[in-house]
């Protein structure tokens, strides 16, 4: 069977994505809802989000045959809007979605900031939100019950990345940490700090930035002053193009750049081209991972599909491009995926029924682990580090997922 996905701006309907007519009645469909970040500034990571939950969709209605719920199948139904990136029209779409289109279950837009804007209309309401794009710890300490993430917590993000440095390089000191001023990255800059001390780096500039900053020459400027041999920051794309672009500019070259969400990008390597090599980033996913049925059977782990190489293939189809997927399209499908296992272990579309089944789900994807604690936050997923080399993202950390080794010190620009 075929799915219907609705995409409409936030202020008119502008187009409809339809592979064929449904051939189940409208009772019989799992309706998904996700204002997403299919425009603004988040607009990259939102597209990757879409067609990663359009692949799953497909795969779970289409290859996997749907969800049984109740002794029957039901196809999943994924209903979109584009929230432009601003936090009020998130707001009014998520009551839109829960209120007048009757969705069964909702997904959070992308970043951290938006999520837990969205975070309290789920709540009133009583349905649960997928968060794929949200790693702010902050998120979860608010007491929400209906809120579950897949994407890793905030303050893991530079962990791995400092641990492969003291490894590689024991005599590296000095770290420098610059940071958006933003939900998301706060968090990751305050776990980043944490493991610099822990590993006995010293913290020898620590600084902030607006978001949507246009000039970052003056932090830079005394950035350099500090000497670091590590520089670790970022927030979301378009600031850590800048930054990896105006460090070029000031002859900053640290032995180690590593940016947050822009690094994994693929729009980041198309924009900045020889200026991206050499970069790091944190990543929830990449291609090339190994997990699989079998790996998943020997850690005795539940696994749901699809494999790597399918998914890969329904991410283009479903986005219609020749567009390798990253990690916020892999983990937006991850979050269906473990949706869909919940279901079927509550046997029912009742949010608080599926909402306490999620609570005792761990399972294995293509994506990796999965596993939540009570608030909600996901700890059963692992990172990787990433750096581009040769125009290509290349797993560099930790070494048993490698696919190449760290270029270290990196290149000069």
């Amino acid at each position: 069977m075929s799915k219907r996905i609705v995409l409409i701006t936030a202020m008119a309907a502008v187009l409809i994505f339809a592979a064929a007519p449904m051939l189940f009645a409208a009772g019989d469909e799992i309706v998904v809802g996700h204002p997403a970040t299919l425009s603004g500034t988040h607009a990259k990571a939102g597209e990757q989000a879409v067609g990663g939950v359009k692949a799953a969709v497909d795969w779970v209605n289409n290859t996997r045959g749907g969800v049984m719920v109740g002794g029957k199948k039901m196809m999943i139904a994924y209903k979109v809007y584009d929230c432009e990136s601003k936090k009020e029209a998130v707001t009014s779409l998520l009551e839109r979605l829960i209120t007048t289109d009757k969705v069964n279950f909702t997904y959070a837009p992308y970043s951290s900031g938006l999520t837990l804007a969205g975070a309290p209309v789920a709540e009133k309401y009583g349905v649960i939100y997928m968060d794929h794009g949200g790693a702010s710890d902050n998120i979860f300490n608010q007491g929400f019950e209906y809120i579950v993430q897949t994407i890793g917590p905030g303050t893991s993000y530079h962990a791995g990345t400092l641990e492969m440095v003291k490894k590689i390089d024991p005599a590296a000191k000095k770290v420098a940490l610059a940071y958006e001023d933003s939900e998301f990255a706060r968090s990751v800059m305050d776990g980043a700090e944490a493991k610099a001390k822990e590993l006995g780096f010293d913290v020898v500039f620590k600084r902030t930035y607006p978001a949507k900053v246009t000039d970052l020459t003056p932090l830079l400027s005394d950035l350099k002053a500090a000497g670091a041999d590590i520089v670790i920051g970022g927030g979301h794309f378009q600031d850590g193009q800048l930054m990896n672009k105006q460090m070029a500019d000031l002859d900053i070259n640290p032995k180690l750049l590593s940016l947050i969400a822009a690094a994994t990008l693929p729009a980041f390597g198309e924009a900045l081209g020889e200026l991206a090599e050499g970069v790091t980033g944190p990543s929830h996913w990449e291609y090339g991972v190994t997990y699989s049925a079998e790996g998943a059977k020997k850690l005795g782990s539940t696994w749901i599909g699809p494999s790597q190489d399918e998914y890969v293939a329904l991410f283009k189809k479903a986005l219609g491009k020749d567009l390798l997927p990253d990690y916020h399209a892999a983990e937006a499908s991850a979050a269906l995926l473990s949706l869909v296992l919940a279901i079927e272990k509550a046997d029912t579309l009742d949010s608080d029924k599926v909402r306490a089944a999620l609570g005792d789900l761990t399972f294995m994807s293509f994506y990796g682990g999965w596993d939540i604690d009570d608030t909600g936050k996901q700890v059963g997923h692992s990172m990787v580090d990433v750096q581009w080399q040769k125009g290509e993202r290349v797993i560099i950390w930790p070494e048993a997922a490698q696919t190449g080794a760290p270029q270290y010190p990196k290149r000069k620009f």
